[in-house]
């Protein structure tokens, strides 16, 4: 009577979020244990493990991380304790703190974030190191990774 549609278009089944939707650990929360996400992850608590996500994680200026991060993209604005590994871009904004190895294919350092690490720099063509080898001559090594050891303040 007052709904055209019957009760066989009505499904009883329970909505998909799509993996594009964001997920927040808000101030004040404090997780224990790994996150997985298909869609973007904005931690603005505290996470006592590790985080794998298949899109942007985005650590708040108040969000604490003691574990490692995996994803597509990171914007790093809290303190984190662990390895960040990104395919794409890796920020570290101003106010950040990391202590861990860092791997990217870009990097983005602020002035004022502070970074105790590695770094690990993924190129786009295979970087060639020269070594000498000790006996006068140099070997060539192939190496499609660029590493350097800094400490920012």
């Amino acid at each position: 009577m007052f709904n055209s549609k019957n009760k066989s278009e009505f499904s009883s089944e329970p909505a998909t979020t799509q993996a594009t939707s964001a997920s927040i650990i808000a101030a004040g929360t404090t997780v224990e244990g790994d996150i997985s996400s298909a869609g973007d992850i904005r931690i603005d608590g505290t996470l006592n493990g590790n985080i794998q996500c298949n899109a942007k994680v985005i650590i708040g200026s108040q969000g604490q991380i003691k574990g490692d991060i995996t994803g597509q993209q990171a914007d790093i604005m809290g303190k984190v304790t662990g390895t960040i590994r990104v395919k794409e871009l890796l920020m570290l904004k101003g106010g950040s703190n990391v202590a861990g190895n860092l791997f990217a294919s870009k990097l983005s350092i602020e002035p004022s974030a502070n970074f105790n690490g590695q770094c690990h720099m993924n190129g786009a063509t295979e970087a060639k190191s020269i070594v000498p080898n000790g006996n006068g001559s140099n070997s060539v090594l192939n190496t499609s990774t660029a590493t350097t050891t800094a400490s920012v303040k």
